[in-house]
């Protein structure tokens, strides 16, 4: 269910991590409890082809102080400092750099690769409350056409990479080296979501 308690009842007391939806959703409760302006944003992902997705296909958040700032802690290998909105250039993280295009009345983040800018995801600044991204969220939880329910992932930023079980694949990388082994069963497999992510299945 989309609302504070479940979310904090399912990521932090069962350390059973989340999606978009439910780590993003948790992470606007926290940031307003501490007393920021925290809004909602609705958001169609690119696949390969650069084709966006359907709307409320993500969530993430606007953040407003002085600048407005993009975060999001539920998109897997992005970014991890928060991005400025209303900045139109590269924004530098590391080996890595960002930037948000404008799309007629909408906003592209982008990620600078192999020389060119792959889009990621589209968005636009329309508030949005937990409900109006529960159908999205159930389609991404029981629908075979859901990248989420064709196979089992479970990824953890490291100080220098990410570490990702994918099935049966461990995935480990770094600034430099990335790093695949096949797990040998199911219990390996647990004892791997135990060891890396802290996760234990009751």
């Amino acid at each position: 269910m989309l609302n504070d308690p479940a979310l904090f009842e399912k990521i932090v007391s069962r350390r059973r991590g989340g999606f978009c939806y439910e780590l993003n959703g948790l992470f606007a409760g926290l940031l307003r409890t501490l007393g920021f302006k925290v809004t909602l944003l609705a958001a169609e992902v690119a696949n390969a082809k650069g084709e966006f997705g359907l709307p409320f296909d993500h969530m993430a958040l606007m953040v407003t102080l002085e600048d407005r700032w993009l975060a999001d802690v539920g998109f897997g290998d992005s970014f991890r400092e928060p991005i400025r909105l209303d900045e139109r250039g590269p924004q530098v993280q590391g080996n890595d750099a960002f930037r948000i295009e404008e799309a007629g009345q909408r906003l592209i983040l982008s990620r600078r690769k192999d020389g060119g800018w792959q889009p990621l995801y589209r968005f636009d600044l329309e508030p949005h409350e937990l409900p109006d991204y529960a159908e999205m969220c159930q389609y991404h939880q029981t629908s075979p056409e859901s990248h989420f329910t064709q196979k089992r992932i479970c990824s953890l930023a490291t100080a220098n990479g990410r570490v990702s079980l994918s099935d049966l694949r461990l995935i480990t990388t770094d600034q430099q080296n990335r790093e695949e082994r096949e797990l040998v069963d199911e219990t390996e497999y647990a004892e791997m979501l135990h060891q890396r992510f802290g996760i234990t299945f009751q």
